[in-house]
């Protein structure tokens, strides 16, 4: 049986989908409680799911099937029940664009629900549910399209969310002390305005980049921020062990050194190993003194949950389905939601290969016309296919990201790994400073005022390293070592040293600095207690330091030639060097940017 619902709006398919497809947050808009899933592998490699809940009064058990979805354009989902009113139970939801007239192009919505009685009281009442079901829906419908407009602050109006006793004096005792942190970045109000009336969706887990957006802020403003929340004990934090395949936090730690080096996914059924830079990953949660939140989700396999994937099929054996989708150029990658093999493919445009899936795995079929693809099921039992974008999420704060910020390595220099444990990265930026005359210096102006000079002098460069995205991994004598994610922060960086320097100390007591900065792969190591980086990449950084000859820059040829960098380059008198350095080789290409 089948009740449907119909809207048009004047906002295109693009600007509703995010809104109308997020089922975890409709869901909890609804009233309906969070659940867990009992995922239990099958002799296919399947999955089998099942959930326990409680909803309009019914007790219900069921097998939970893999949604079915087609980004911008439809999704559906069911529920095969063995305890409750339905066997079968589930929305069908469709946008389509329409024409509006003038050029302007709108969106007609449909909201289906579909249902089978497994009980009297499910033939009896049905209709008169699913028609409750659906007005509910449609009232969060019309108040989601409202803000997509802009036309509201909020998705939907809730009733405020039950806290415990003394939560909001508590939380803002917590704001006062977050702004009192360095750190603060005036944040502390606006989290716990976030942790004590937001909906649970967007609290399990708070992204600092997401939230960055939403704020306004420097995503660095924002992480930032969160830490101090740590600090302050309004917030928690975790580090969660992402799924190669489905990208969820399958396994969470509160510090990098009780996270593993690998582990196992229940949803794909699959082990999957730790990437320190792109599966490691930092969140937060409101601290359940303040906030406490149930377990579990209220939609656990929504389109919005992994939204990295496009297009999700549940096909029957032997079912062949085409289905509309116009898929931009990109990489993706074709899958199931089971083990086996899977394939990759560089898509330049126009017709997108069809996907045929057998008992071992994927393989790519002849595309169809363009705007079409074709999936066929021949692995004789029921299966989701599925076709991914394989770039990893932007809104992930991933593990080299938090070291290489000084806010992790000043307020948690203790959550680092565990000793003997190390990890890779593919490129850090570093920068070596150290300062030209240091023992003449000491002899010129004495102990104390010299002294005196290079601590100042250690705190200018920290906060020049601060403000380029930076972190001070330690300093050695009268040098520094500086950590950053992006070459071009470390050369902006670097620039405002130099800039800087010149306007230090008093008329003949300048201070004269030399900087080399490379990037390069590096192995993340614990030296003294606190992360530092091990390998080649240092050696090079800090011998090109070793050829500055004061107030000049000396940049490797990897930094020179990044894109980003380039154009920082343009405008400023440069020459291109060669010499043999110590531990390597061959000589060494670098380019020295001259004194201004």
């Amino acid at each position: 049986m089948r009740r449907t619902w119909t809207w048009t709006f004047d906002l295109p398919p693009d600007e509703l989908w995010p809104v109308l497809a997020d089922t975890n947050r409709f869901n909890e808009a609804m009233g309906l409680p969070t659940y867990v899933l009992e995922e239990t592998p099958q002799a296919n490699g399947t999955i089998l799911r099942r959930g326990r809940g409680k909803a309009a009064g019914f007790a219900l058990e069921w097998e939970e099937k893999p949604y079915e979805w087609i980004h911008g354009r439809h999704f559906r989902q069911a529920r095969v029940f063995t305890k409750g009113p339905f066997r079968r139970f589930g929305p069908v939801f469709d946008l389509e664009p329409t024409d509006l007239g003038g050029g302007a192009t709108g969106s007609k919505v449909s909201y289906a629900l579909d249902w089978e009685p497994l009980t009297l009281m499910g033939r009896l009442f049905g209709a008169r549910l699913a028609r409750q079901a659906g007005e509910v829906v449609g009232k969060r419908i019309l108040e989601a399209v409202a803000f997509a407009k802009g036309a509201r602050a909020t998705h939907f109006d809730l009733a405020p969310p039950e806290l415990p006793q003394g939560a909001r004096e508590r939380a803002a005792a917590l704001a006062a002390e977050i702004d009192r942190s360095p750190y603060g970045n005036g944040l502390g109000q606006p989290l716990a305005d976030r942790v004590l009336t937001a909906m649970a969706t967007d609290l399990l887990p708070i992204k600092p980049k997401p939230l960055a957006r939403e704020l306004d802020i420097p995503q660095r403003a924002a992480v930032e921020g969160c830490l101090a929340g740590v600090r302050a004990g309004l917030l928690t934090m975790k580090w969660d062990l992402l799924c190669t395949n489905c990208r969820g936090p399958k396994l969470s730690a509160g510090a990098l050194s009780e996270l593993p080096r690998g582990a196992h996914c229940p949803s794909c059924n699959i082990d999957y190993d730790r990437d320190f830079e792109k599966n490691v990953e930092l969140s937060f949660a409101p601290a359940p003194s303040v906030r406490p939140l149930t377990a579990g989700g209220f939609c656990l396999s929504g389109p919005m949950a992994t939204p990295h994937v496009a297009v999700q099929l549940l096909l029957a054996p032997g079912e062949r389905r085409s289905v509309r989708v116009d898929l931009p150029p990109g990489s993706y990658r074709l899958r199931t939601l089971h083990p086996g093999a899977h394939v990759d493919l560089e898509h330049g445009g126009g017709a997108f290969p069809g996907l045929r899936v057998t008992a071992s795995g994927v393989e790519a079929t002849p595309p169809s016309e363009a705007g079409t693809v074709t999936f066929a099921n021949d692995a004789g039992f029921e299966l989701a296919a599925l076709i991914e974008d394989r770039t990893w999420t932007r809104d992930a704060l991933t593990a080299p990201e938090v070291i290489s910020l000084q806010v992790f390595r000043d307020l948690f220099a203790e959550a680092t790994l565990r000793p003997g444990d190390e990890a890779g990265v593919s490129q850090v930026a570093l920068l070596f400073s150290d300062l030209q005359g240091s023992t003449a210096l000491y002899e010129r102006v004495g102990d104390a005022v010299a002294f005196n000079m290079v601590r100042e002098h250690f705190a200018l460069l920290a906060s020049i390293v601060r403000d380029h995205d930076g972190a001070v991994v330690k300093t050695i004598g009268d040098a520094v070592m500086a950590s950053f994610g992006d070459p071009a922060n470390a050369v902006k960086a670097a620039l405002a040293m130099q800039a800087r320097i010149a306007n230090f100390g008093e008329k003949g007591h300048e201070l004269v600095l030399k900087l080399g900065v490379h990037a390069g792969p590096s192995v993340v190591v614990i030296l003294n207690d606190r992360l530092d980086y091990f390998g080649s990449t240092v050696n090079m950084a800090a011998r090109l330091q070793g050829q500055s000859q004061g107030g000049d820059i000396v940049l490797s040829r990897a930094v020179a030639d990044d894109p980003a960098v380039r154009p920082l380059l343009a405008t400023l008198a440069a020459r291109e060097e060669s010499v043999p350095l110590k531990g390597f080789a061959d000589p060494i290409s670098f380019v020295r940017l001259l004194p201004a």
